[in-house]
């Protein structure tokens, strides 16, 4: 039986006050229609998570745990058909969306696991001194469109198993596997504990101003992030903002060109290049830039765009309308500024397909290099001098991630050190875990998140001082 697509308020799957109609990218189509909640809707939404957070706190953490675990067994057990849905809504094949939703059962069942101990910071003759962590109360979390399942998982774990009550608002354009999670929540949480609202983008300045709202988790734009952050600050919310990136890879003259092709090729084209931390411009050294630009060239030839759904299909559409008309201005940028080697508009009579796009005889100051695109379009630049390049590097406005490759590991560590970035990768890239922190420098990000450093993120530290 199909799991239900409602607004999750109270415990209650309602209808909304009117509906949302939900894209397939791969044919610029509407799929499905949604509800779309109400100003009122999200007002009871805060209300049954503010009423319901007293009792869910002092539940012991073993029924905290314990439901968490539930809501990872549901998850996995529904995968087939929240991968098809979010197939659909997203744009990304199949296996990556399989990959999805049991990287975010992973993610649950970590945080229905971990552990955020009382600290002893000081017990001697004098004083004993511990470091506590209370719920915050509500936390709120706004997700994107690129990974709707595992982003909305891992702000959920942590707000949960501290003792807080969660709303989650997803991206207008993939609300649906959002709205099943719900479903699955409403089984597992008592009510008010999960709530999930959807919106047209008109509702998140209610949760980032409204007063029972102690926390917003943010993951988006770093445009739109600035103004999560002062609307928050009119009632000092708690605030985690995991914002833009253009990461940028340096690869050194002593690589194996063909061993690291497919897997810089990986890493800034996975999900049609709409990640966050994707490798978003590639400073390669004079000795292997023409050979590096063919190798890439090579992987993006054997790209097989298309419906997700098609087992045979290896990169799908961008993900909306907006991102695809981006993507085409910036194709403009990269013929005048540089030369493209492969790539540009699926020729289609549907979707918002880009065929994986290598450009090289490019440079800074350029849109394509200095901003973000979010789209399957690779800028390659020239570099000779490291002190150059690493300067180069770290211009940007934005810190994200960034990586370096090279033969040499030790060579490249000392290298990585230099890059102002939360995380910088040798010989590879993306990488990530729920026990790995997880920051942005710079315009990419405000706090942290993953391991124990962002769990306590989610809690009020309080401090217990006893004089002996």
């Amino acid at each position: 039986m199909a799991l239900p697509t409602k607004l999750l308020i109270d415990g209650q799957l309602l209808d909304g006050s009117g509906l949302l109609s939900v894209v397939d990218p791969s044919t610029g189509e509407p799929f499905v229609e949604v509800p779309r909640a109400s100003q009122a809707q999200m007002e009871a939404a805060i209300a049954a998570a503010k009423a319901a957070q007293p009792a869910w706190g002092a539940a012991p953490l073993s029924t905290r745990r314990e439901r968490l675990a539930r809501f990872a067994d549901a998850v996995a057990q529904h995968t087939d058909e929240l991968a098809r849905t979010l197939v659909m809504e997203q744009g990304k094949p199949l296996e990556q969306a399989h990959a999805e939703i049991s990287y975010a059962e992973f993610f649950l069942r970590h945080f229905a696991t971990a552990e955020l101990p009382v600290e002893i910071v000081q017990d001697d003759e004098v004083l004993r001194v511990e470091v506590h962590h209370r719920p915050l109360g509500v936390v709120a979390g706004i997700t994107p469109w690129n990974f709707p399942v595992l982003i909305a998982a891992y702000k959920l774990g942590p707000s949960l198993l501290l003792g807080n009550t969660f709303i989650l608002k997803p991206a207008p354009t993939t609300p649906v596997t959002s709205l099943m999670l719900g479903a699955l929540a409403r089984d597992i949480f008592p009510p008010g504990v999960v709530n999930v609202v959807t919106d047209a983008n008109d509702l998140g300045a209610l949760l980032t101003t409204h007063p029972d709202v102690a926390k917003i988790s943010f993951t988006g734009s770093t445009p739109t992030g600035r103004k999560v952050m002062a609307s928050a600050a009119s009632t000092l919310k708690r605030i985690t903002l995991e914002l833009g990136g253009n990461d940028a890879a340096i690869v050194l003259d002593d690589v194996d060109v063909a061993a690291v092709a497919p897997k810089i090729f990986a890493g800034a084209f996975l999900n049609a290049g709409q990640v966050c931390i994707a490798i978003k411009r590639l400073y390669v050294h004079d000795r292997v830039y023409d050979a590096l630009c063919g190798a890439l060239a090579a992987q993006a030839d054997t790209s097989v765009l298309g419906n997700g759904l098609d087992a045979s299909t290896s990169m799908g559409p961008l993900q909306n309308a907006a991102q695809y008309a981006k993507a085409q201005c910036l194709l403009d940028v990269a013929a005048s500024d540089g030369t493209i080697v492969t790539g540009g508009i699926e020729a289609r009579n549907s979707g918002y397909f880009v065929r994986p796009t290598i450009v090289r005889d490019i440079t800074d100051g350029s849109e394509l290099v200095d901003e973000e695109q979010f789209a399957p379009i690779l800028p390659v630049v020239r570099f000779n001098d490291i002190d150059d390049v690493v300067s180069r590097a770290n211009a940007s406005p934005y810190g994200l991630g960034g990586s370096v490759w090279s033969g040499d590991i030790d060579r490249a560590y000392e290298l990585a050190q230099r890059i102002d970035s939360g995380t910088v990768w040798i010989n590879h890239h993306l990488h990530f875990g729920p026990h790995i922190p997880f920051a942005g420098a710079k315009q990419s990000g405000y706090g942290v998140e993953f391991s124990e450093a962002g769990l306590s993120e989610f809690g009020q530290t309080h401090v217990i001082s006893i004089a002996k």
